[in-house]
């Protein structure tokens, strides 16, 4: 499960993990994980701005 994702490219997201111990070093191939409480309140602050009016960039 991904909680509060927010979906920037396809099946793409940033969302919460269990997996906090991992965070930091890949573990996907493109989601972006937060630790669940950053992941809560980056969703509280798209679903504020509104998901349409948000744009996500992701670099290298």
């Amino acid at each position: 499960p991904m909680p509060h994702a927010v979906f920037y490219r396809g099946g793409y997201a940033i969302h919460g993990t269990g997996s906090v111990k991992s965070l930091g070093r890949p573990a996907s191939h493109g989601c972006v994980r937060l630790h669940p409480r950053n992941a809560a309140a980056f969703y509280s602050m798209v679903r504020k701005a509104g998901f349409r009016n948000t744009r996500i960039v992701v670099t290298n």
